[in-house]
């Protein structure tokens, strides 16, 4: 017996798989976090690939075979909470704006990401109805809201210095995404940065600027805990495939209007993703693609973030993006040119030949 798993393992170095590798091919549990609640917290999220991977149970029905677990956490406090998560090593998956995700790497929690989860997202600046302001020059000495640490505080500096003001020209005040919601509604705040159009529904709110330029917002991501990775290599190229095979569904314009439906469960209404994707092809805001625009975005964000002194040094992107599993799963896939390539700046780089 001592001979044959000495033999076993000099054939596991041989071709440079790790004992440890061997000993445990796979995880009991795989867990997946969102940096983001439905309305009032509740366990949903929405616009985006993973958000419809998990309505459709398509990681469960994936790793079911294999009696492994599949974890959803949903965090109302966004993509600071992610980041605790992650340092206390309680999520494997997430998917997080730009800024938390460069804290993260500031901090030295390491990650790969893997794919894109959306992109040229749309917000609004808003205010009560009653309110006399009426451009972004009239923010000036009024309460802004804005959960800080997030990807939106890091749009809402660029969208400042695009008019001519900083953050500090503001009462900025950090709220979640529901006590902005409710002090808009009262009044007890000048002003925010919203996506969803409830509260212009409900004529609580009325929209000054509509945030749209893909210079001003940045793609969400999806990314793998580094340990994981280097742990079950397998199990992240098997989690990225089978995201890009549900892609596929996310993406073709029949199924639009189920796909908002679904995301309607998060307590947004349907009418809100509908309003928030017209005019646009489902391919390119729901693109995974780690392509120009994505490491262009990245790099910029960073730069960013130091110019707003949210950092006070370079973060290192060596290493850090890991395209190696999307590009074996769309080949696995026969999906190589099925989405559009962007260029730095946003705009369409090379026409995809499957349409």
């Amino acid at each position: 017996m001592k001979k044959l798993v000495s033999v076993i393992a000099t054939a596991l170095l041989a071709v440079g798989l790790p004992l440890s590798a061997a000993a445990e091919e796979s995880p009991k549990v795989i867990r997946i976090a969102f940096s983001s609640a439905g309305v009032g917290g509740k366990p949903a999220a929405a616009s985006g690939l993973l958000a419809t991977a998990h309505q459709r149970g398509i990681f469960e029905k994936e790793f079911a075979k294999d009696g492994i677990k599949v974890e959803w956490t949903f965090f109302v406090g966004a993509g600071p909470a992610t980041n605790e998560a992650l340092a206390l090593k309680k999520v494997d998956f997430a998917t997080q704006g730009d800024l938390p995700l460069v804290f993260a790497r500031d901090n030295g929690l390491s990650t790969k990401i893997i794919a894109k989860d959306s992109q040229f997202s749309r917000n609004y600046v808003v205010v009560p109805t009653a309110s006399p302001i009426q451009s972004l020059e009239d923010l000036k000495g009024k309460k802004f809201t804005v959960q800080k640490g997030t990807a939106t505080q890091l749009t809402l500096n660029r969208l400042l210095t695009q008019a001519g003001l900083k953050e500090s020209d503001l009462k900025v005040i950090d709220m979640v995404s529901d006590s902005q919601k409710a002090a808009l509604s009262t009044a007890d705040v000048d002003a925010s940065l919203q996506s969803s159009t409830d509260l212009v529904s409900r004529g609580l709110v009325r929209r000054i600027f509509k945030v749209d330029d893909p210079k001003l917002t940045a793609p969400s991501q999806i990314w793998v805990a580094e340990e994981f990775e280097t742990k079950y290599p397998q199990i992240v190229q098997r989690f990225v495939t089978t995201l890009i095979r549900e892609s596929v569904w996310s993406v073709d314009e029949k199924n639009r209007d189920e796909q908002f439906r679904l995301w309607g469960k998060t307590g947004n209404p349907y009418s809100d993703y509908k309003e928030d994707f017209s005019g646009s092809k489902l391919r390119d805001r729901l693109n995974p693609l780690l392509d120009e625009y994505y490491t262009t975005s990245i790099a910029k964000s960073i730069a960013e973030a130091k110019q707003f002194r949210f950092l006070r040094r370079d973060v290192p992107t060596e290493g850090w993006i890991e395209p190696k599993y999307q590009k074996a799963a769309l080949k696995e896939l026969k999906l190589e040119g099925f989405w559009d390539e962007f260029d730095g700046e946003g705009k369409r780089k090379a026409t995809a030949s499957a349409k």
